[in-house]
Parts: structure tokens; sequence; C-alpha cells
């Protein structure tokens, strides 16, 4: 009997520890030039210890179900990760048509871009009243237009530590840019990406010109979207393979550039 009752509140113990370990969504909003904006912090508050906090814009979809699940996946106990609104709470994309409405004004308009995405890092900063983020340790994450995007909070000259574009456009307003860099800067795109890779050489030419420490990473046989998990279309599909390295591959920049090491 003795054995049965510890074996049970050993089993409650552990069904206790794994509701503690639930990963948080916590609304994070704020207004700029008259739009409200609604992102979503994601962390594992079973971990008390501060971790490195990183800026992440979805791709044209925006803040939705399938970026906070890939955000989880991210974050673990290791980071503390924005999802940023970079459109404005009331606009949510449900098809691709909709989807290309809401970033085609940023496109158009990439100091805009540049704005909104330096303000979602601040609101990252503000939360680590709150929240267990080191903010000796930040950095930005991107996927399609979320790629480009953050790659102009480099272009921007923004204090942090990395930027990491996953599938992201590579084209920019402003060349001369560049040269405001500090983040090291790690580019991973689909050898077979038809809409991203024309613009590969430039890109290339633009971090020459750059102070920047980067690389452009080409994975074979990929095309676009090879993160977005449910995209099958000859020109946007997902590859496991291609994801994971590129998972890694974050990792490890990431690891170097809090670590300041090569």
């Amino acid at each position: 009997m003795r054995m049965a009752r510890l074996a049970c509140l050993l089993l409650l113990a552990g069904c206790s520890f794994a509701a503690q370990a639930k990963m948080v969504h916590k609304p994070v909003e704020w207004t700029q030039d008259g739009t409200r904006f609604h992102s979503v912090l994601v962390y594992d508050d079973a971990v008390s210890a501060k971790r490195p906090g990183l800026v992440m814009v979805p791709n044209w979809y925006g803040v939705n179900d399938q970026a906070l699940e890939k955000a989880d996946g991210i974050a673990g106990k290791d980071y503390v990760i924005l999802v940023t609104d970079m459109y404005g709470e009331k606009i949510r994309p449900t098809n691709d048509n909709e989807a290309m409405a809401a970033v085609k004004p940023l496109y158009g308009n990439r100091a805009e871009m540049r704005k909104r995405v330096n303000e979602a890092l601040s609101q990252l900063k503000a939360q680590a009243k709150s929240a267990p983020i080191d903010l000796a340790h930040l950095a930005a994450i991107g996927f399609c237009f979320g790629g480009s995007t953050v790659l102009d909070l480099a272009r921007s000259g923004a204090d942090v530590a990395a930027i990491v574009s996953f599938h992201g456009a590579l084209q920019t307003d402003d060349p001369s840019l560049a040269k405001n860099i500090k983040a090291r800067v790690l580019v991973m795109n689909g050898a077979d990406d038809k809409g991203t890779m024309p613009d590969a050489d430039k890109f290339m030419d633009e971090m020459r010109s750059s102070p920047a420490d980067w690389q452009f990473v080409v994975l074979g046989n990929a095309v676009h979207c090879f993160t977005e998990k449910g995209q099958n279309s000859p020109g946007c599909k997902y590859d496991e393979r291609a994801a994971q390295r590129s998972y890694r591959l974050m990792r490890d920049w990431l690891h170097g550039a809090f670590a300041g090491t090569p």
C-alpha cells in the first residue's frame, strides 16, 4: 500500500511538472502611427533562467496558429520569442491573395517596414521587465516575408547580435544601407527557389560592401517555403531535411553570435 501511494504521488508530481512546462503565449500590444499591433510573446515558464530574446517575423500570413507552433518549437527552453505583427491587428490574411495585399504596402515602403520591425525590437526589450529575457543577447529571425523584414532590421543598423533569414526575399531599396549592419547575418535559401535566388548575386555584392560577418547558405534541392509545414506546391514546398538543417545552422549561428565566437 505504501509503495502504491508513493507511486501515485510521483505520478501526480510528474503531471504537475508537465503542466508547469506549458509554453506561455502572452499578448503584446502597441500602437504606432495610429495602427494597433497585436504580437505574441512565447517562452517556457518552467525555466526561470534568463535567455536570449528573438524577434520572429513570420511568413506573409503573419501571426497565426502555425506561426505560434513554429515559435514554440524554436523557443523551447532556449529563447524568448516575440512573434511579430507587421500589419496591424485588423489584418490577418487567410489566403494568398489577402497575404499579397498585406505585404505589398511594406515591400513598396521599406522605410516603413524598417520602422515597424525596429518598434517590435523595442517592444521585445520592454518585456524583460516581466519575462526571462537576457537583454545582452538579442537577435531576429524571419521566414519568407519575415526573412526580408529581418534583413531590413539589420540594414537599419539595429543593435542585435544576429539576424537569420529563412527563404526570404533578398532585394533592397538601398544597397548602401548595408554599411550600417552590426549583426552577424545568416541567410538560407533553397537552390531551386525561383522567386529569391535570381537576386543572390546582387545580395552577395551588397553584403561584401558591408562590415558584417555574414554567410549565404544555399540548400540543395529546396524551393521556397522549405520550413513551412503544409506547403506542397511546386514553387513553395515544405522540405523536412532542409528545414531541420536550417534550424541546426540557425542555432549554431545564434550560439556563436551570443558567445562572441566564430
